[in-house]
């Protein structure tokens, strides 16, 4: 069967950038800014980006295109006969389901925020009153796994036409949505009487906010967000890497990906903190930010409703753009593995997603008293936790180990495929830097990542 293709540079692009961009992006980066320094954490960010996530996502990218597999048939396609690289591309399809399985609950609750929204539910409400809501919505079961199951038919009905008609026409419709939406909500906060106090606190570096929160932690943190900001280490960058064709090198595809993620990293910012200033609000509120403190945020303003429902179209996009690739990763696998058709792979895995989510979506409330990490964490922290601090940094280690010893595919290989074509080009000097240095920044957010869960 010949492989497909996508349509467009443009497409893969912003497919790549859909796959990176998330919820994190939106409240986690703003959050981690707030708390660790302004400015210079965004820094130390950029900085990390470039010498971490861009060479792992120009190897992903590589290892896709070379192949022409998805992620579980790489290593048949490129390792030495007999290695056992191949288990990794089966772990990396694993971690496709367990982050699709908590992942769609997330999708699920940005489109119950944004009906919520947009029918005036919060309007006129109180702050206990708002948070009040979001616990009514995770603590009704039927809530919960309807808008749920919606995301993953949606997902698979998109999925099931071709990767021109289906994944990517809507992926790039949803992604210049989400970027004009964002310039149109970050103008409308510049506007806002907190803007300035808003930006100063986001921007301007902070050293002694830094030395308050320990430069050794900041410096972590910036570490990891930069990392797991681009969704490396399960092969979704691999796959959209099979599907272009040899006219562009890969290491300046990955800056662009890398430079769209941060950009609405960052915007995400200036939307969020001229507004948190401006109604007095806290800024560093981590999860709840979302769900108890914009929604606060938008009945003060002037057009709250439309403001407000905006920003939930942006986040339902974000969030269902990463669905989308995630799940073509996971149809990939079950086209090579199996030989099915695009349509009975998208059957079969959108009733078994639909069964796989149900933990996830009723840990809230009916298996709300089942604590598998202990104390008050339900299945979502369990998932999540799986694919964050174990396949996500261990799976780019063995990435960066595969085309970096001579036991895997080897530097030359890799080198003569992220540079085919016009663009940036990996440099020879960056095989010392990649074999001896970047291992140990994996192990150390493997390490730490850990450490800080279980402290």
């Amino acid at each position: 069967m010949e492989r497909e293709r996508l349509g467009s540079r443009l497409g893969f692009i912003l497919l790549s950038a859909g796959c990176a961009i998330g919820i994190g992006n939106v409240w986690k980066f703003p959050y981690m800014v707030g708390q660790n320094g302004g400015g210079a954490f965004v820094l130390l960010y950029l900085f990390f980006l470039v010498v971490m996530g861009i060479p792992v996502m120009t190897i992903e990218f590589s290892l896709g295109r070379a192949s022409q597999k998805s992620p579980v048939r790489i290593y048949q396609a490129l390792a030495p006969k007999g290695s056992k690289w191949k288990i990794h591309g089966y772990v990396a399809m694993g971690g496709n389901y367990i982050l699709m399985m908590f992942y769609t609950a997330v999708a699920g609750w940005m489109i119950q925020y944004f009906f919520a929204t947009a029918s005036g539910r919060f309007e006129g409400l109180n702050v206990d009153q708002v948070g009040q809501v979001y616990q009514d919505i995770c603590a009704n079961p039927a809530g919960m796994v309807g808008f749920t199951s919606l995301v993953v038919v949606l997902g698979f009905f998109i999925c099931s036409f071709s990767l021109q008609k289906g994944l990517e026409k809507v992926s790039k419709f949803m992604m210049l949505a989400l970027l004009a939406i964002m310039v149109i909500l970050a103008i409308n906060s510049f506007t806002m009487d907190g803007a300035k106090e808003g930006l100063s606190f986001y921007l301007k570096p902070d050293l002694e906010k830094m030395k308050e929160a320990g430069i050794a932690n900041v410096i972590v943190g910036a570490m990891t967000q930069a990392f797991f900001t681009l969704s490396l280490g399960m092969g979704s960058m691999a796959i959209f890497g099979s599907y272009i064709n040899k006219e562009r090198s890969l290491l300046g595809e990955s800056v662009n990906v890398a430079v769209l993620d941060t950009f609405v990293a960052i915007v995400s910012g200036l939307i969020i903190f001229p507004a948190c200033f401006t109604y007095h609000v806290e800024a560093g509120s981590g999860p709840s930010l979302i769900f108890v403190t914009l929604p606060n945020v938008f009945n003060h303003m002037a057009m709250g409703t439309l403001w407000g429902s905006l920003f939930f179209v942006f986040m339902t996009f974000a969030a269902l753009t990463t669905v989308l690739a995630v799940f073509e990763t996971i149809l990939a696998c079950c086209m090579d593995l199996f030989g099915w058709s695009r349509k009975k792979a998208c059957l079969v895995n959108c009733i078994l997603m639909l069964v796989l989510a149900l933990p996830c979506a009723l840990g809230f409330n009916l298996l709300s008293g089942i604590h598998p990490l202990g104390g008050t964490t339900n299945f979502m922290d369990l998932e999540d936790f799986l694919v964050s601090n174990i396949i996500l940094p261990v799976g780019s280690l063995v990435f960066l180990l595969f085309v970096v010893t001579k036991k895997g595919w080897g530097w030359k290989n890799f080198m003569a495929e992220a540079n085919e074509g016009k663009g940036l080009k990996v440099k020879n000097w960056m095989r010392g830097y990649m074999t001896y240095i970047l291992p140990f920044l994996f192990l150390a957010i493997f390490i730490i990542g850990l450490i800080s869960y279980f402290k």
